[in-house]
């Protein structure tokens, strides 16, 4: 039996399909991701406002929610859509022209953890993330109300609900209680 390869897909190409594909590409292949729970969603939301509200006061950036696309590597491409994210001021393009995937990785990007994903996907993506150039990656489990916090060359760091999450110097000043991202 012969098999014929499939195609693999460009990040133009995934940006030509508009609303009709929900997901990411991964080294060329499309892996669809299903609507997120609203107890996902709403933990969604608390990072953003979160994050967000931080960002606008001290002018650090930008915050991008679940929908944008961020191409982290081509040949085969890769674009993921992180639950949220952050972009350094100085890592911001000039040029007026927004349409299209942000080109590179967020400084941050912030994962929701959802029944569905499994570890080694979950790890994969944040080795992604953090192979392309993100500084930090937050995993937010709702389910253990736990934030995990991940950076290049240091071991992974479990915050429980009763901790404090820091911004390092990515967002300095940043001093949040976890509990806030579960309320």
């Amino acid at each position: 039996m012969l098999t014929v390869p499939r195609k693999l897909i460009t990040a133009e190409e995934l940006l030509a399909m508009g609303t009709d594909f929900h997901g990411e590409l991964v080294r060329g292949r499309l892996i669809e991701m299903a609507p997120a729970s609203w107890g996902r969603g709403m933990s969604g939301s608390n990072a953003l406002l979160i994050i967000g509200n931080f960002v606008r006061e001290h002018k650090l950036g930008r915050v991008f929610t679940a929908e944008t696309g961020f191409t982290l590597s081509r040949d085969p491409d890769s674009v993921r859509a992180p639950d949220v994210a952050f972009v350094a001021t100085d890592r911001i393009p000039t040029s007026a022209r927004r349409s299209g995937f942000f080109d590179g990785a967020p400084d941050l990007a912030v994962e929701i953890i959802s029944p569905n994903d499994s570890f080694s996907e979950l790890s994969e993506k944040i080795d992604e993330y953090l192979a392309a150039g993100t500084r930090i990656v937050w995993v937010i489990d709702d389910r253990r109300k736990t934030i995990t916090v991940y950076a290049n060359n240091a071991p992974p760091t479990v915050l429980p609900i009763d901790a404090r999450l820091t911004g390092g110097d990515l967002l300095p000043g940043f001093d949040v209680p976890v509990q806030q991202f579960f309320e």
